[in-house]
């Protein structure tokens, strides 16, 4: 199909391999700075001076980058082949440019062929001032025979600048490169060549030079798409009756039903079959259009058996769409009875037997990424609920460096690299650059915003869906490189961010460092009140809060939708496999693993610390460590007292003066993955090995009793801590409870006391009195407990009712 020279290849390859050295020797000096995202300063827009807008403004977040584009459209009346039995010619397009040869494919006997085949061309790599196109016989011989060509001048080619309208291809006669003082040859050619850059309407569709190996089905999955996520809807099914059962008469036995919509299935409690009354809600993730049936059996349970009473048949597409709180009517259905036939037929009997339910599609919800923690959507299902965008997000995926080798080619290592990006139903995919640990991408995408609080993902695949792949067979899978996430709501708006970020892999392994990542990326706010009012608004459509799912439904549901859209995706061209979307999808984040055990409880701790060290420092006062602090604090403590109303505007005051002094400290970049936040960079081989572990787990009896030991021994101080604090609040709830009779007649006595002081003595006098006994000398202190703290500690909690 294609040949390149094999030099030019080798020594650009080789150039690659000595840069990805490099810089993993430079990356490797430093740890800190392996995983630290840097800010960097592309040359995006091509440099273009203001007023000299030549090639356009629609790539302004990438650098631009020049091609050369062929576009061979068809030829005419090609000659017949003398020398061969069958006159018609096999014709085919070379398209030869310096050391570079490249073929259109060719069509057998076919003497007016079309082809509408677009190449392109790096301008930077064109070695030559001439461009020869030849159409050739395809005879099977060691050298196909010449039938006529056409020539151009690189220097000579015009420059296509969109928004201009695509440049009209026009017919050559096609002549005897070789010998140009012979007869012209004969037939015409009909093409068009000009130069351009990425921003050309035929750059998407054409073949690429690093691509011209790639044949057969590869081609589609080189090319750059965009997708959209299928609209996802709920079905609520809710069964509430049934009447005139026809079971086996034993009025023991129980019945059940089971909603199905394509394969997922879900049923109700077991009830006696004697006018059963369920009142349960099944609910389904469906996406339109809706084809698919919901399918609801009635079964009756025979011991470990359970036997069909009949069944109903509902349309997804007569089903009733609601976006609001109203009740949908009910309705009963007539159950039927489905039986084979002797020749493979299915026949249908009506029966009696009825069951009453009330179905809806309900879009007052949103579907999937409600469920998640990397929401990139907050809208409802129903177009009607839609709400006005409120800014667009513009994002160039410029290039990747010292990407690390995911396969072996030719006996070295190699990396085909495409990124995929979500935000909200849109996905996009960037061409597959072959064979290059440096990759340059250089696209520009743009989606709506209607929330600010969103998240925009971008993962790095290695594709290895190509032919000629060495690991590569039916069941190959694209590769993870490494993911970046950027909230929309840590970004200032009208503002472009370019910066480097680090691809980072957790691989049973360890942590590592997959390479490098270069994005630009701006958030342009329509409207700034529109903007600030959003902050203001439910995060979720109203539904949720109204009819909210529980916790068993949100994973149920989250599971049904994934699937869905992993199926719709995967049926596009060229498709976005199972592993690319679950990936980007976050599926199985929500599985146990003690590293994140660690890191959740760092979080913890971290969030907590503010309120430790307001305890340390007010421990400090108390014991006198500074006495001329203890001192300020003793004048404050009073001013405050006798002038209450100064309490809030002090608090307010003092959260001002911390936010304009943190103002000065803030980050100048968004926020990434860090691996010390993670606990990823103190892992042990066997918390690895665990994490990595599928589910249910493949390990054998010896490794699960000590991690099943390691479990128990965490879930033990998890459950210490959560036993404290319940029983805390019980002995505040067992104050008034009677539960002891004689500490509740105290605190009732102490209560009354108290009362009666307030009363006699001002408030302020009260509040004095015990500011300045907890903040007495240490010379008046005793190291015993107080008596407050020795009557809580005695007082009762319910630990004596625990097995």
């Amino acid at each position: 199909m294609a040949r390149q020279n094999q030099n030019q290849s080798d020594q650009n390859q080789n150039q690659n391999q000595k840069q990805n050295n490099n810089q993993n020797a430079n990356s490797s000096s430093t740890e800190t700075d392996d995983f630290s995202m840097r800010e960097t300063s592309p040359n995006l827009g091509g440099g273009r001076v203001p007023g000299n807008e030549r090639f356009g403004t629609a790539f302004d977040l990438v650098e631009q980058m020049h091609y050369l584009y062929i576009r061979i459209v068809k030829a005419r009346s090609l000659p017949p082949n003398k020398g061969n039995s069958n006159p018609s010619p096999d014709p085919y397009v070379e398209i030869k440019l310096g050391n570079f040869i490249a073929c259109t494919k060719h069509f057998e006997k076919t003497p007016n062929p079309e082809w509408n085949q677009v190449f392109a061309f790096p301008k930077d790599r064109i070695q030559s001032l001439t461009l020869e196109l030849t159409v050739r016989d395809k005879d099977g011989g060691e050298e196909d025979n010449s039938i006529g060509g056409v020539s151009f001048e690189i220097i000579e080619l015009p420059v296509r600048v969109p928004p201009d309208s695509p440049l009209a291809a026009q017919w050559y006669r096609l002549e005897n490169l070789f010998n140009r003082s012979e007869n012209p040859g004969e037939g015409e050619l009909m093409v068009a060549v000009w130069m351009g850059t990425q921003a050309d309407e035929s750059f998407p569709d054409s073949w690429h030079l690093d691509a011209l190996s790639v044949e057969g089905d590869g081609i589609a999955n080189v090319r750059s798409k965009v997708y959209l996520s299928p609209r996802l809807w709920y079905v609520r099914v809710q069964v509430i009756e049934a009447q005139e059962l026809e079971t086996n008469g034993n009025r023991q036995s129980e019945v059940v039903v089971k909603g199905a919509v394509m394969n997922m299935v879900l049923r109700t409690k077991a009830l006696s079959s004697v006018r059963p009354m369920w009142n349960e809600d099944l609910m389904f993730v469906v996406a339109e259009p809706f084809d698919e049936q919901l399918v609801l059996t009635v079964e009756e349970k025979l011991g470990n058996k359970e036997e069909v009473v009949g069944k109903c048949l509902i349309p997804l597409h007569s089903v009733e769409k609601r976006m609001d709180t109203r009740v949908v009517s009910s309705k009963w259905c007539n159950l039927e009875k489905h039986t084979r036939g002797k020749n493979g037929e299915v026949n249908v009997v009506q029966l009696n037997s009825k069951i009453h339910i009330r179905v809806c599609l309900d879009g007052g919800y949103h579907v999937l990424d409600e469920l998640t923690q990397y929401s990139s959507d907050f809208r409802a299902t129903h177009r009607l609920l839609g709400t006005p965008s409120i800014g667009v997000l513009e994002l160039g995926i410029l290039n990747a460096n010292g990407l690390t080798a995911m396969k072996t080619r030719n006996g070295r290592g190699a990396v085909d690299a495409y990124c995929v990006a979500k935000y909200g139903q849109k996905w996009i995919r960037t061409r597959t650059v072959i064979d290059s640990l440096n990759p340059k991408w250089n696209e520009q995408y743009t989606w709506e915003v209607f929330d600010p609080c969103t998240v925009v993902t971008i993962v790095v695949f290695d594709n290895n869906h190509l032919q000629g792949v060495d690991n590569g067979g039916g069941g190959a899978k694209d590769s993870r490189i490494g993911k970046v996430r950027i909230r929309l709501s840590t970004l200032e708006t009208d503002r472009t961010y370019t910066h480097s970020y680090p691809l980072i892999v957790l691989h049973p392994s360890g942590v590592k460092k997959t390479g490098e990542i270069q994005l630009a990326v701006r958030f342009t706010c329509v409207s700034l009140l529109n903007l600030m009012q959003m902050y203001t608004q439910p995060l979720l459509p109203n539904m949720h809060y109204i009819h909210p799912l529980t916790c068993f439904q949100q994973d149920s549901l989250r599971h049904q939708a994934t699937h869905i859209v992993a199926m719709r995706l995967n049926r596009a061209e060229p498709p976005l496999r199972k592993e690319v979307v679950e990936y980007m999808l976050d599926v199985g984040s929500n599985m146990w693993s003690l590293r994140k055990i660690k890191a959740h409880y760092s979080r913890l701790t971290g969030v907590l610390s503010s309120v430790v060290l307001f305890c340390q420092w007010l421990n400090h006062i108390c014991i006198w460590t500074s006495p001329v602090l203890s001192v300020l604090v003793h004048v404050l403590f009073l001013i405050l007292v006798y002038y209450p109303q100064m309490i809030p505007i002090f608090i307010l005051i003092y959260v001002v003066v911390i936010g304009i002094w943190r103002y000065r400290s803030r980050s100048r970049h968004p926020p990434h993955m860090d691996i010390k936040l993670s606990y990823a960079d103190r892992l042990t081989g066997d918390e690895l090995d665990e994490e990595f572990d599928s589910f249910p787990s493949s390990k054998s009896g010896e490794v699960l009793k000590l991690r099943y030991d390691r479990l128990r021994s965490v879930g033990s101080r998890i459950q210490t801590v959560i036993g404290d604090m319940a029983t805390q609040v019980e002995r505040i709830q067992n104050l008034i409870t009677w539960r002891d009779p004689r500490a509740t007649a105290m605190f009732l006595v102490f209560c009354a006391v108290l009362a009666g002081v307030l009363y006699v003595i001002p408030v302020r006098g009260v509040v004095v009195a015990v500011g300045l006994f907890v903040m007495r000398h240490p010379s008046l202190r005793n190291r015993v407990p107080s008596v407050p703290m020795n009557f809580f500690r005695r007082l009762p909690a319910r630990t004596d009712g625990l097995l």
